[in-house]
């Protein structure tokens, strides 16, 4: 598939959030969504069922369904065996962060996360009234790092750990000892771990995601694992996820919000997600290949033409992480100053935490003469 051949004037068409909520002389780089068409199987299956007006009810997903295959692909991608009848299907993965929360602890009760962070965890605790405790990550020579010593030091009201890996903004891919020292710390402190791994197909050669659940027995025995083909496929606007659970305890205290208020299941989210991970990863393949190509041409443009924007490439995700508070933009924040001066709509990093002041994060998923383009207003406007 040639990801080359993208027309801005028919990417206005679309009729989602990324491309409607900013004036058209305004180019989108924000929310997670890619430009590129879907896989073709997934198309094709979607316009088979609108050919024979298949909108119905879905069938309930049984584990013998979407667990399976899910089971299937993580065994096959990540060595990490899932027992599908501890899996449960869900509308999205930030739904099953506030379930989890809501299911797995108190109001009151400690939430860490681990900002700069993927605006919705802050959301979830707040809005779930637990105690919202951070973990920052700190800088590095060669990126974001995990700060295992101020963890150990948190509050004694923590029970839950909401971990974001692949991290979202900064697109690290944690190794496995920096995620045996979090689960270290996460045995000694008897807390359950919430993972949120929706970008675990996202990852860049050189680099390999390991699910946190698969560390060992008893770290997979507290953790839930969150985690969609929405992202590494495309599909977010269809609204299919999955939660695994490491025991059965934690999968009955879950369920103890009943379905019907967890919310109903689409049938096309269900038929393009099962697609996704059984037949469509040579798709994904070709996708990963591009946004590596992407990924080092924006490393080298900012390099050379945005002087005094700090950027650490990605080890997964299409999201670049800039640091712009070195630049003098008269007062502006990065954010508005590449809307108002460049016509370039990017994601405010002061969404992500403090630690996202004087940041933005840019969506590379797109051509690269889109991404040039882009790159050369937000260069103009500088």
């Amino acid at each position: 598939m040639n990801f080359d051949e993208l027309d801005l004037t028919e990417l206005r068409r679309r009729r989602g959030e990324k491309w409607q909520d900013y004036p058209a002389d305004v180019i989108p780089a924000w929310v997670a969504d890619m430009d590129f068409p879907v896989a073709p199987a997934i198309a094709k299956q979607l316009a088979e069922r609108v050919a024979i007006h298949d909108l119905g009810y879905p069938q309930n997903p049984t584990p013998e369904g979407l667990p399976t295959v899910f089971a299937k692909r993580a065994l096959e991608r990540f060595g990490w065996t899932v027992d599908p009848r501890r899996v449960l299907v869900l509308t999205d993965v930030v739904q099953g962060i506030y379930v989890a929360l809501q299911t797995l602890s108190s109001p009151g009760d400690g939430v860490v996360i681990q900002p700069p962070v993927y605006p919705p965890f802050f959301d979830a605790v707040r809005e779930s009234q637990r105690a919202l405790l951070t973990n920052p990550l700190v800088r590095g020579p060669r990126g974001y790092e995990l700060d295992l010593d101020q963890l150990r030091s948190a509050d004694s009201s923590a029970r839950i750990l909401l971990l974001c890996h692949p991290q979202n903004p900064t697109g690290r891919v944690f190794t496995r000892r920096e995620l045996e020292g979090l689960a270290q710390v996460a045995l000694q402190r008897d807390w359950i771990v919430v993972s949120d791994e929706i970008q675990c197909d996202l990852v860049y050669p050189g680099h390999r995601h390991i699910p946190f659940a698969s560390l060992g027995p008893e770290v997979e025995a507290r953790t839930v694992t969150l985690t969609s083909a929405t992202k590494g496929f495309n599909i977010a606007g269809l609204r299919c996820a999955v939660a695994a659970f490491g025991s059965d305890s934690l999968l009955e205290r879950f369920k103890s919000v009943p379905s019907h208020v967890r919310g109903g299941l689409g049938s096309f989210g269900l038929a393009a997600t099962e697609i996704a991970w059984s037949s469509c990863q040579p798709w994904l393949d070709d996708v990963l290949a591009y946004l590596d190509g992407n990924r080092r041409f924006l490393a080298e443009f900012v390099a050379k033409r945005l002087p005094g924007v700090v950027h650490f490439t990605p080890e997964s995700l299409y999201l670049a992480w800039l640091d712009c508070a070195a630049l003098e933009l008269g007062g502006e924040a990065p954010y508005d100053f590449f809307l108002n001066r460049a016509r370039v709509a990017l994601s405010d990093g002061r969404r992500f935490g403090v630690q996202g002041r004087g940041f933005v994060r840019l969506n590379f998923a797109t051509s690269r003469a889109i991404l040039t383009q882009i790159l050369e207003r937000m260069a103009g406007a500088l």
